[in-house]
């Protein structure tokens, strides 16, 4: 161990979503870390219906060692082989399936309770490191470099990297970033847990991994297995004095007149589902920097607030997470301070993240055709095919491993470099 160091750095991960839980065993694995996770919530428990677990979110449970912790009987990946189909969803017309062409089984997609994951992930951490009921008021940059935190409970703790977890709403983010701003998207998705038997018993119903597409609003149907079928709706809706970035109790009855020109099938989904909370979407624009200072990391939600643009947050959080982790290890296994760790950690995120956002501003500009299509069925076809299609399936096969080693492998190559160039 390098001689000018201390025997422990001190980490903090605030937030014990996906992002926080896979923090803390990246974190876990480096013994000259000392780790401290803070959860504001009093107990764990994961607020929502399902989530997706694509191919690179597979991958990087099992660099986390994790894969094995869920259960395939507590998952459901679709008989045939396909990830998601797009259907119309005033015909039923099929217009896109999704069928995964090379990707090892073990990797293919797969829906599940969120739940699932929380508990996988949670089930290797060491449950010592982790307080709850400590929700975060301050961060403060000491003079010596150290960062000192206080809570709303009185708690306290001084650190040497803070790695914001805590998602859409970032406290650490606001600290890092103060001018940074997330706003309501206009969108707003309806979601519910309904008996599996009655929604197969709905004549004409396709039992699939499936999006029903309107113009500017969709309905999602899925088999999460174990008798439980999930349905959300997510449809545009005003914002008014009640719109908040968190869930909220609802009854689909308050949108089931946007979804009147939807086929009966779907209004008969619809109809099943009773009792459903509902989520504003909110997002932010592209931060400049997933870093601050000499140590603030931000990771998941906090470092790109997109709101499941991609149904891959999981993954994306947990691919943040690999690379954070591994550039304080190359770090301090060659003696650099912590802010090279996290200038290199930027390197590679940023410019990924970068990318997710011209991607949605190709989105935003295939909405003016989509408004201004004839008939219902022109426009799914404009948003189905410039939206939906496979055009961005690189994100799902992005392997961040492979990032990461070109990354510091390069990095190492120019020190080197620049060091026997002031030997000469």
């Amino acid at each position: 161990m390098p001689s000018d160091q201390p025997s422990k750095l001190r980490v903090a991960v605030i937030g014990a979503g996906p992002a926080g839980l896979g923090a803390a065993i990246e974190f876990q694995k480096l013994p000259f870390v000392d780790l401290q996770v803070y959860e504001q919530a009093k107990e764990l428990r994961e607020v929502g219906a399902g989530i997706s677990i694509q191919r690179n979110t597979w991958r990087m449970l099992e660099a986390l060692g994790v894969y094995d912790n869920i259960d395939p009987n507590n998952i459901y990946r679709s008989p045939d082989g396909h990830s998601v189909q797009h259907r119309n969803g005033r015909t039923g017309e099929l217009l896109i399936s999704n069928e995964q062409e090379g990707t090892p089984p073990r990797y293919k997609h797969a829906r599940a309770l969120r739940s699932i994951l929380q508990q996988a992930l949670l089930k290797a951490v060491d449950q010592s490191r982790l307080r709850l009921a400590s929700r975060l008021a301050k961060v403060t940059e000491l003079p010596s470099g150290r960062l000192s935190l206080s809570f709303e409970d009185g708690h306290a703790d001084e650190v040497d990297l803070v790695v914001g977890a805590d998602g859409v709403r970032s406290v650490v983010r606001k600290h890092a970033f103060p001018d940074h701003r997330i706003s309501y998207t206009g969108t707003t998705a309806y979601r519910g847990l309904v008996n599996t038997q009655e929604i197969l018993s709905i004549k004409g119903f396709h039992d699939a991994v499936t999006f029903w597409h309107g113009p500017t609003r969709w309905v999602y149907t899925c088999n999460l297995n174990n008798n439980i079928y999930e349905v959300t709706a997510r449809t545009d809706l005003p914002e008014d004095e009640n719109t908040v970035s968190w869930g909220q109790d609802a009854n689909i009855d308050d949108i089931r007149d946007r979804y009147e020109e939807f086929s009966p099938v779907l209004k008969e989904v619809l109809g099943k589902v009773k009792k459903v909370k509902k989520f504003a979407l909110f997002a932010g624009p592209r931060l400049a920097k997933v870093v601050s200072g000499n140590g603030i990391a931000l990771v998941g939600d906090a470092s790109h607030p997109l709101s499941g643009a991609f149904g891959a947050g999981a993954g994306f959080a947990l691919e943040d997470v690999y690379v954070l982790t591994q550039a304080v290890k190359w770090a301090y296994e060659r003696g650099y301070p912590i802010r090279d760790a996290l200038e290199i950690y930027d390197r590679v995120r940023s410019p990924h993240y970068e990318a997710m956002y011209i991607i949605l501003n190709k989105f935003a500009q295939s909405n003016a055709a989509i408004r201004s299509a004839a008939t219902f069925d022109d426009a799914v076809t404009i948003s189905v095919e410039s939206k939906w299609a496979d055009q961005y399936g690189w994100l799902y096969h992005y392997d961040v491993k492979e990032v990461w080693k070109r990354a510091y492998e390069e990095e190492d190559a120019r020190r080197e470099k620049q060091e026997s160039s002031s030997r000469l």
